[in-house]
């Protein structure tokens, strides 16, 4: 099964003023196309290829297209130097990069940020994703649940922490010890969990490149790109998990420290790399074994109390959680839904891991052959990307289907039954 996996992870910061305009200047959306051309010719040694080309600006409000070229089907029209359009229904906007109408684009959400460095960041990442096939780099989803569990959200904190005092850092040898320990804590979390080390990899060569690539193009000073990594280190302590959003942090801090030594260090890597050794390698750093012991020494300085006993709190709530919804969307009777050709976009900082028997997504809005699906009060895709549960219908008048804090916008050829169980599914009809 074709699965196109969009993250809705916007990233607005200072950009509210913008969200209350009900229409875009021209002007500005031309500006704005600008300043990432500039941006992207000045940086092209980076991976020595440009990242400016197809951009779709995607008012959500509205879902009006703002181009900046023509697609390929040519169904966009021509404004003021852009190409404006009306997103169809069966497409889902996000940040992301898509296949639509025989272009590859990168698909932004307006409002972007007020600030030129982070709107340039922004549209950095994503123009990256457009190329990152073309640079041979997969696309991964990879299953990063161990960063749910305490111990291992634990492990990840401390390493943010260590990664904060490195770049605060003012003298070299601090900053290497900082960077040292930051490592120190992820070795100590892949011992802990098996399959950890290879997963978060994955994530960071799809998500960490680019968010390293953002910041590069986006060219702020030293200081100033010191000060948006701490930002995001200290912002991210705020999303209900790791689990997928984990790596805007890591990597581009990584990064960016050793790219002020060795700014070819990103052309050198491919889909293979193993991150984590190459860091250690190229900073030259000798860690400790990863013991018990080793760690509780280590953790003592990065906050380590206030840590664990704020982590040892949320794993009570959390298993409480997980109990919830373990029941109402596998115990309780509930309305399976099977993916065909599945295309969904969903916030990655919300998702709960659910034991063995999915994700819990809070929002998703899920389009298939079958129709869409707008999820606002939860769902739970399964692990092996075949179904979404959600609750049982409370009306159905002839193809809206509703149910609790959801809507289903059911295609013609398909109908809802209900099994012995009183589990309700779609099944496909045939028309004659």
């Amino acid at each position: 099964m074709k699965k196109i996996f969009t993250l809705l992870f916007i990233i607005h910061l200072t950009a509210q003023a913008y969200a209350q305009r009900k229409q875009y200047e021209t002007a500005d959306i031309n500006s704005w196309f600008e300043e990432l051309k500039t941006a992207s010719d000045q940086s092209f040694k980076l991976w020595n290829k440009s990242i400016y080309g197809p951009i779709l600006l995607i008012d959500p409000a509205t879902r009006t297209i703002y181009a900046n070229e023509l697609d390929g089907k040519k169904t966009l029209k021509p404004s003021a130097n852009l190409y404006t359009g009306i997103l169809p229904q069966e497409v889902n906007f996000s940040n992301t990069a898509l296949d639509w109408n025989d272009k590859r684009w990168a698909m932004i959400m307006l409002p972007l940020p007020e600030n030129r460095d982070d709107r340039i960041n922004l549209l950095a990442h994503e123009s990256f994703h457009r190329i990152q096939p073309d640079l041979g780099f997969s696309l991964n989803n990879a299953n990063n649940n161990h960063l749910d569990e305490k111990d291992g959200r634990i492990s990840l904190r401390l390493e943010f922490e260590a990664l904060k005092q490195a770049l605060m850092s003012t003298h070299k040898n601090d900053m290497k010890r900082h960077l040292t320990n930051a490592l120190f804590f992820r070795k100590y979390r892949y011992v802990l969990f098996d399959e950890a080390a290879k997963n978060e990899n994955l994530l960071e060569i799809n998500e960490g490149i680019a968010e390293f690539t953002g910041i590069i193009v986006s060219a702020r000073s030293d200081e100033s790109t010191k000060q948006y990594l701490i930002n995001g280190i200290n912002r991210s302590q705020n999303n209900r998990t790791f689990v997928r959003s984990f790596a805007y942090q890591t990597t581009p801090t990584y990064g960016y420290l050793l790219y002020k030594t060795d700014n070819d260090w990103n052309k050198k890597i491919d889909k293979e790399t193993d991150l984590t050794a190459l860091f250690i390698r190229k900073s030259a750093i000798s860690l400790l074994p990863p013991t018990e012991q080793n760690f509780k020494n280590l953790s003592k300085a990065y906050n380590a109390a206030v840590i664990f006993e704020e982590e040892n709190k949320r794993d009570a709530e959390n298993k409480r959680l997980v109990k919830t919804y373990k029941n109402k969307f596998v115990e309780s009777s509930h309305f399976e839904i099977r993916f065909e050709k599945m295309n969904y976009s969903f916030d990655p900082r919300t998702i709960i891991p659910i034991e063995n028997l999915g994700t819990y997504y809070p929002t998703t809005r899920i389009t298939d052959v079958w129709g869409i699906l707008d999820v606002t009060n939860g769902a739970l895709i399964s692990p092996d990307w075949k179904k979404v549960s959600i609750t049982k219908p409370i009306s159905i008048e002839k193809n809206l289907i509703k149910g609790d804090g959801w809507t289903l916008e059911l295609n013609s050829n398909y109908t809802i039954e209900i099994d012995q169980q009183n589990n309700f599914y779609l099944k496909h009809v045939k028309i004659k």
